[in-house]
């Protein structure tokens, strides 16, 4: 099928999405997600291979997002760093933080950040990790994600905040003046390109770590609705309040931790590239 037409198909499809999530519990959602599911079949068996593989990840996205608290059991099976024109490395040089005077001109960022569309129902983009870095414990309010490895080997840490009433003892003495909350600490897991997506919702890991290991990693994250400070959707950061483990081994999850509410590190911030993959309109 010629690029034109293939083109024709997907802006159809980014339609069809923009109606399904515009009223995800409305009425009509059914009929919306099902026309959907008709239009993404078409695509996935008309379409040159690369692009199969990147609506595949679309597919599973808006079989997902909109259901807040399910979550996902599909996985992707065949996505890959290159149906995103993306090879293994770290955020470059290019990405750096622009002078006038930053702490941080000329210095390559341990993240960076792709942008490839978003509306007000959802952000989609991918993550570059370099090796050794790491996206502080923070939480998503109200919102939906999926989270899926491209490339490298991701160590994700996923926390659920507890109702206020749940503090069995009070903050450690370490917890200072900043805010504190109660959390259940649910799990620590290794991803790569082979593992599920990574899920989140607003009651479940909403919270979560993300550490690059053993070398650069990449990511693609999808939110559902995307962040917005001022619909009270705002990025909070939170260190975990607890000192090393005793023993050899670190104590089994999932448990119940405090955390408190911290500024962003000095020492993590995210730097910006153009997206090469596929082109998404909307």
């Amino acid at each position: 099928m010629p690029r034109d037409n293939m083109a024709s198909l997907i802006q159809r499809v980014a339609r069809q999405a923009r109606i399904t999530f515009r009223s995800p519990a409305g009425p009509a959602f059914g009929e919306n997600l099902h026309r959907l599911q008709q239009l993404l079949d078409e695509v996935l068996h008309t379409m040159p291979i690369a692009e199969h593989r990147a609506l595949q990840l679309l597919d599973e996205v808006l079989h997902t997002m909109p259901i807040a608290e399910h979550r996902a059991l599909q996985l992707l099976d065949e996505v890959r760093a290159e149906d995103l024109h993306l090879a293994p490395r770290g955020p470059s040089a290019a990405a750096a933080a622009p002078g006038g005077g930053s702490p941080w001109a000329g210095v390559v960022p341990p993240v960076s950040y792709m942008h490839i569309c978003e509306t007000e129902n959802f952000s989609m983009g991918v993550f570059l990790l370099r090796s050794g870095a790491c996206i502080p414990l923070h939480d998503h309010p109200g919102m939906n994600g999926m989270l899926k490895v491209l490339y490298g080997t991701l160590r994700i840490a996923c926390m659920d905040t507890l109702p206020a009433g749940a503090a069995a003892a009070p903050p450690p003495p370490a917890a200072g003046s900043g805010p504190c909350l109660r959390a259940l600490f649910r799990s620590r897991q290794h991803y790569t390109p082979a593992s599920p997506p990574c899920l989140l919702s607003p009651h479940t890991d909403n919270l979560h770590q993300i550490d690059a290991v053993d070398g650069p990693a990449a990511f693609l994250d999808i939110l559902a609705p995307p962040y917005d400070p001022q619909h009270g959707r705002d990025c909070h950061y939170y260190r975990l309040l607890e000192g090393p483990p005793a023993g050899a081994e670190p104590p089994a999850l999932p448990r119940e931790v405090w955390l408190m509410e911290t500024p962003q590190a000095a020492d993590f911030w995210c730097g910006g590239e153009p997206y090469p993959g596929p082109r998404v309109c909307l």
